[in-house]
């Protein structure tokens, strides 16, 4: 059997592949209120059938004020639970780990969707003030956070508990904290967005601190082997932003704190980050990460061929696929990818069997 299709215990989890379906911003809650909608269903269901061993939720935020745009999911009220557990269900039905990323957006908040023109909402337009560790726009023209206080710090601590307690009841098997990308975590742990002169900036613990204070926390009050996953952004790809080395003393405290894999992404929190990505372009960080600290990866990021994906688990180079846009463009990638690699097709579900 192929090193894709063998299972994978993480926690109490047993995953029935190493092929993940990324989170992805569908940005399809309507009404405003955060609640997943028959769009998700068929989206994420879709993906269940097609194969994957676990499929997670888009990032999902812990309270209004950190959502990305108005038609983010969010899950900061109880209301939200029984919405999301609907399609928790079916996931468990399809033999997928249903997981749930949860984010807050941090700076990068307020803004229109994609198709929309992605523009900056004014609090007077449908947005709302946003918050950050230091008051420095991501870039020119876009709002200003506010600086957090202390105590909006800790409100947003406990609001990453509420939101990880709703998770376990609405039936998620897996949670992944959104610490990349240039959202809020990712803000207080690099120096171009954090010059705080408190207990939460300046040296590379105190930046840190942060993430560190919600994963122990979350670790605190979800179930004992449920899995915790974080992602990275590994590098800014910046000349004096947070890198590599960076990300590798993060991993180790974030293994202390509880965590049991990191999901290797990077980039996000400077427009003019020097980046030219190609395939497998992330695949190194996730190797180096897996080899000095001693944490189960996933690699991410332009990963699209099965025999690609192999060989970035033969080599050792991580633990596990994060696949996204491949997945968009193909949702039954995984029944085809079984067949190339082992000649097998046992994933199939049994309605689709006539078709194989």
């Amino acid at each position: 059997m192929s090193f894709l299709f063998q299972p994978i215990q993480i926690g109490s989890a047993k995953i029935r592949n190493r092929i993940f379906v990324a989170p992805m911003c569908q940005y399809s809650s309507k009404g405003n209120d955060g609640h997943p909608t028959d769009w998700h269903l068929v989206h994420l269901g879709t993906r269940a059938v097609g194969g994957a061993g676990l499929v997670m939720f888009e990032a999902t935020a812990v309270n209004p004020v950190g959502r990305i745009s108005p038609q983010d999911l969010g899950i900061w009220s109880d209301d939200h639970v029984d919405s999301f557990s609907r399609i928790v269900k079916f996931l468990k039905d399809q033999k997928s780990c249903p997981a749930i990323q949860l984010a807050h957006a941090g700076r990068k908040a307020s803004h229109e969707s994609p198709w929309l023109g992605g523009g900056v909402l004014m609090p007077d337009n449908g947005g709302w003030e946003i918050d950050g560790p230091s008051p420095i726009a991501y870039e020119e023209n876009w709002s200003v956070p506010n600086e957090l206080t202390l105590e909006g710090i800790d409100g947003i601590i406990e609001d990453f508990v509420s939101a990880a307690k709703r998770s376990v009841e609405a039936g998620f098997e897996v949670i992944e904290l959104h610490l990349a990308h240039g959202y809020l975590a990712c803000e207080f742990m690099s120096p171009l967005s954090n010059s705080r002169n408190d207990r939460y900036g300046g040296s590379l613990s105190d930046r840190c601190r942060f993430a560190l204070d919600i994963a122990s926390a979350v670790r605190n009050v979800i179930p004992d082997g449920m899995p915790l996953i974080a992602r990275i952004s590994s590098t800014e790809y910046m000349p004096d932003g947070w890198n590599l080395n960076d990300s590798v003393e993060l991993s180790g405290w974030l293994k202390d704190v509880g965590v049991d894999m990191i999901d290797c992404s990077s980039g996000g929190n400077a427009a003019e980050q020097d980046l030219d990505p190609y395939p497998g372009y992330q695949v190194p960080f996730a190797k180096r990460i897996r080899d000095e600290v001693g944490i189960l990866t996933g690699a991410v990021g332009l990963l699209t061929d099965p025999f690609q994906c192999e060989q970035t688990l033969r080599n050792g180079d991580s633990d596990v696929i994060l696949l996204g846009r491949e997945l968009l463009r193909n949702p039954y990638w995984a029944l085809s990818a079984q067949v190339a690699l082992d000649g097998e097709d046992s994933f199939w579900p049994d309605q689709y069997v006539r078709a194989r």
